[in-house]
């Protein structure tokens, strides 16, 4: 009997030793070789800087994809390939013309009408309603007795302060979301109260400049976010032009948004001058993507763990390419070389369970456009998506950290966060394969970088999914520099941190359950 009882322990012990030396073998895969191999071209002046959107750009998603294929991993069958593709836009002004009362309004003198916040069409209005800075909220309204419907509405940017403090929101030094974003929320409550444009006043600008005004007429590219409302054309109207439209008394009203100063009931006025607006522009589409290459799980194939990390970096400036080894080539041959350890153990019948989705993301640099797309666009369940480890800068050694582990150190991001299993996981996965010092640092809610909020597992963990960034820690020394080059890299480091995010991911991906989702998310955001 007693036998008997043992049998089913040394099956389990059997069973673990066993994953313990599939791990070891896979994570093997991962050498400095091999990710020399593949930084050298990455991060080569042929790849141009990766800027998102350009030539340099798609270069590097077809290396990364033509790795992919060679390595076993398969297409993404919702993507229809390798890649998921996502529009960004660049414009250009064709023409404009404003007319009030009788005066046609000159381009650059008179006023302008920037191309990224206006859109093909035109208004005209009988009458100008000045309604302060715009503003409706519970603490301060400049709409309280106005009707603009069907009007067109004059306002000055900002917003007032009491006491030299604002006191909209949560008040203090910063100004509330009337400021930032400020003008499209002005032009979407405008849009609400049946405005039909909006003429708009800045005090601290009382003139354009030429280059300004060229500058209004053409924009670089960017990702096309989705507006919570409709928005109104609008030009911005120097100080003279305004005065000769409005009269004598924009001079005041100058005066007093110069100094924050809220506006009274005898300010608000109506004019009876006729407004007509046209508005023309062209639109260029430029595709960008994200490269995934899948190794599908089995028995829980249809949960899912990500391991992503940017590819893209800042392109070309002055003539110079900014190849960025460490920001992210580091991190893209990492998840190459991970995504090499799936494959193989796939190959030979060893795993994983869950599928293992390798992301490499582009428009981090931007703004974290690629990752905010697949979030939004998300071509596997979200909520069947256990974990995404992202891998952003870990080849080289933090130049700021003064202690005796800078050979052997990683900061880890997330780890409070979203799921209690996160840290035992990674800490376990670490010490019993890597033994890396994994500091906590950026964890910190007083971080003044708020590095968790500034690179593509952000975009995740909005959305709920449990995430851990990993990062060497580089604000300072060659940061979007042209010398965050390859002769930099600390390989031994970077191949041991690859491994460690290796380990965690195959713990993560061959578990019995998905992460727990325990830690409630913070309204905090970017």
């Amino acid at each position: 009997m007693k036998k008997l009882a043992i049998l089913p322990l040394l099956f389990l012990c059997a069973a673990v030793f066993a994953q313990t030396e599939d791990a070891s073998k896979y994570a093997s895969i991962i050498r400095i070789p091999e990710l020399q191999k593949h930084l050298n071209i990455i991060a080569s002046d042929a790849m141009e800087g990766r800027e998102t959107g350009t030539e340099g750009q798609r270069k590097a998603a077809a290396y990364i994809e033509s790795f992919y294929k060679s390595a076993g991993l398969s297409a993404s069958v919702p993507a229809k390939g390798y890649q998921q593709f996502y529009p960004l836009y660049k414009d250009s002004m064709i023409s404009s013309t404003l007319t009030i009362g009788k005066k046609t309004a000159v381009y650059g003198t008179d006023y302008t009408s920037p191309v990224n916040a206006n859109d093909n069409g035109k208004f005209n209005g009988k009458k100008i309603v000045f309604a302060g800075y715009g503003i409706e909220d519970a603490a301060y309204s400049d709409y309280t007795g106005l009707n603009v419907k069907g009007k067109v509405v004059a306002i000055f940017l900002g917003e007032p302060k009491k006491d030299g403090k604002y006191f909209i929101g949560s008040a203090g030094t910063r100004g509330s979301e009337w400021t930032f974003p400020g003008l499209s929320k002005k032009l979407e409550l405008a849009a609400k109260k049946g405005a039909l444009g909006v003429l708009v006043i800045n005090a601290s600008q009382g003139s354009f400049n030429q280059r300004s005004a060229d500058a209004s007429k053409k924009t670089n590219t960017y990702y096309p976010r989705a507006s919570a409302g409709k928005k109104l054309n609008y030009a911005q109207l120097s100080h003279a032009f305004a005065k000769e439209i409005l009269g004598i008394s924009i001079d005041s009203l100058i005066a007093k948004a110069k100094t924050n100063a809220a506006f009274a009931a005898p300010d608000y006025t109506e004019q009876k001058i006729k407004t007509g607006f046209v508005y023309t522009k062209y639109r260029n589409t430029v595709m960008a993507s994200n490269v995934m290459g899948i190794v599908e799980g089995t028995d829980k194939k249809d949960e899912y763990v990500f391991v992503t990390a940017h590819y893209d970096h800042i392109g070309t400036q002055n003539g110079i390419v900014n190849n960025g080894a460490d920001d992210d080539g580091s991190g893209t041959v990492s998840i190459m070389q991970i995504a090499e350890a799936f494959a193989k153990a796939k190959a030979e019948g060893k795993g994983p369970r869950r599928t293992v989705v390798i992301m490499a993301v582009s428009g981090e640099e931007k703004g974290l456009w690629g990752s905010e797309y697949y979030s939004d666009h998300p071509l596997y369940p979200l909520d069947k998506t256990s974990v995404d480890l992202n891998i952003d800068m870990i080849g080289r050694i933090d130049t700021e950290r003064m202690k005796d582990d800078t050979l052997n150190y990683v900061y880890v991001v997330g780890h409070n966060k979203l799921s209690s299993d996160l840290p035992i996981i990674n800490e376990g996965a670490n010490n019993k394969f890597t033994g890396l010092v994994l500091d906590y640092k950026f964890d910190d809610p007083k971080d003044p970088n708020r590095i968790y909020f500034r690179s593509d597992h952000y975009n995740f963990a909005r959305k709920g999914v449990p995430v851990l960034f990993f990062y060497d820690g580089m604000l300072k020394s060659d940061y979007h520099k042209p010398t965050d080059d390859i002769e930099k890299i600390y390989w031994p480091l970077m191949e041991k941190r690859a491994r460690m995010v290796f380990y965690t991911a195959w713990e993560i991906a061959n578990r019995d359950e998905m992460l727990k989702r325990d830690i409630p998310l913070t309204n905090e955001t970017r």
